[in-house]
């Protein structure tokens, strides 16, 4: 079977999956309940200051799609509300129990030299394997000068990841926010600050949604609103990018990284992996299914691995990377054409209006309600096979180029004079 033992900066762990910071993690008999149904490692809910933040009721939005339920998850909640001598001995219990999980403690205080090296002896010596840096929760603690306030500025990062690393000999974690014009800046703040990794992303600004009764956006605390952090399988396009940005930046230098943001399944979990994640943080899946989704993951990842001759995950590490490239890399000469299997299709006619109404009137209608593809007009943009309901009936298939289209990409790979 593959090996799924995971190393994320010298902090190791049975398997790639970690619980993020966040609600599944604020106590031991969460984190107790994880670690039996099989996460590989969790890291505990954000730890700061006493006396401890006070939470709003209520504290959850969602955006449901078409029948999936929790596509998005929107929150306003802060860091732990618990105080923090209770978190510290909850944390030394959970490690002694499991010395062979993860046990990584999220930090998040004011932005003062003084309060972070006051707290990082506090919860070392509780016997965590290392410390994530939380500069990302965009809402409640950015408006205090932390979270997303820290992230946004990259001399911020910087300057407190220094701090923390001349506390500490456990490895550490910079959690970045998404909510930047460019994560590379944010990235290579936290390696010149000696961080040992970063993690990524963070929870996107967001509103969900509005009541149109009260007029106040959601999720709603006494008939007001505010913006939150976006989470779930919605935001997963925009961590993969986010995270491939900082795997291909050569001023990063292989820098490890833990992948999240909206990781479902094994199969996201091989994206994130794919895309140079090593180990990756799972949170609103959880939150939405339970502990027990680790099994599949485990198993999927497993199976998956041995299918295709991997033998560990270092094998699968970075593999997408080489074919992440700038858009002028692409190949300007390659050329598909849809084809539509008609035993497969339905005759629902949604690649017919799709394509007449919005794009290239590639898709005609014959009698019998049979749907072809006019070749000479279709580009290959393939949202035909993106609207269609049936796996498969639309496929795009790679022709051979013509001195034509040869010919115009290479004036297009011309410099402008």
């Amino acid at each position: 079977m593959a090996d799924l033992r995971c190393n994320v900066a010298g902090i190791r762990s049975p398997n790639p999956f970690w619980l993020a910071s966040a609600p599944p993690t604020d106590k031991e008999y969460n984190v107790r309940r994880a670690l039996a149904a099989g996460w590989g490692g969790v890291v505990w809910k954000t730890l700061g200051e006493d006396p401890p933040v006070v939470n709003v009721s209520s504290r959850y939005g969602a955006v449901s799609y078409h029948g999936k339920r929790v596509a998005g998850l929107n929150n306003i909640e802060l860091i732990s509300d618990r105080p923090l001598a209770v978190n510290l001995a909850e944390l030394k219990s959970v490690k002694r129990d499991y010395p062979d999980r993860a046990i990584v403690a999220s930090l998040m205080v004011p932005c003062t030299e003084d309060s972070w090296r006051a707290i990082v002896p506090l919860v070392e010596e509780t016997g965590v394997d290392g410390f994530e840096l939380n500069f990302g929760c965009p809402h409640g603690m950015s408006e205090r000068n932390m979270g997303a306030a820290v992230g946004q500025v990259p001399e911020y990062v910087e300057m407190v990841t220094r701090w923390v690393k001349a506390s500490t000999n456990l490895p550490v974690i910079v959690k970045l926010t998404p909510n930047v014009t460019d994560i590379r800046a944010s990235g290579r703040a936290a390696k010149r600050g000696g961080a040992d990794a970063v993690s990524l992303i963070n929870t996107v600004q967001s509103i969900v949604g509005v009541d149109l009764d009260a007029m106040s956006p959601l999720p709603m605390v006494d008939g007001q609103g505010t913006h939150g952090g976006y989470c779930g399988p919605a935001v997963k396009p925009i961590a993969l990018r986010m995270l491939a940005e900082l795997g291909r930046d050569a001023e990063m230098g292989g820098l490890p990284m833990s992948g999240m943001g909206g990781i479902e399944t094994w199969r996201e979990a091989a994206e994130f992996i794919a895309l140079g994640a090593s180990g990756v943080q799972v949170c609103t899946a959880a939150m939405h299914h339970g502990f027990r989704i680790v099994e599949d993951m485990i198993g999927g990842l497993s199976n998956w691995m041995d299918s295709k001759g991997y033998a560990t995950l270092d094998d699968v590490r970075g593999r997408a990377l080489r074919n992440f490239v700038h858009w002028g890399d692409l190949n300007l000469a390659f050329e598909t054409k849809a084809h539509i299997d008609h035993d497969a299709c339905i005759g629902c006619g949604k690649c017919h209006v799709a394509c007449e109404d919005t794009a290239h009137q590639a898709i005609a209608i014959e009698p019998g309600r049979r749907y072809t593809v006019i070749e000479e007009e279709c580009v290959g943009c393939n949202l035909c096979s993106h609207v269609c309901p049936v796996d498969d009936c639309i496929t795009m298939v790679p022709q051979e180029a013509t001195a034509t289209r040869q010919s115009w990409a290479e004036r297009m790979r011309e410099p402008a004079e």
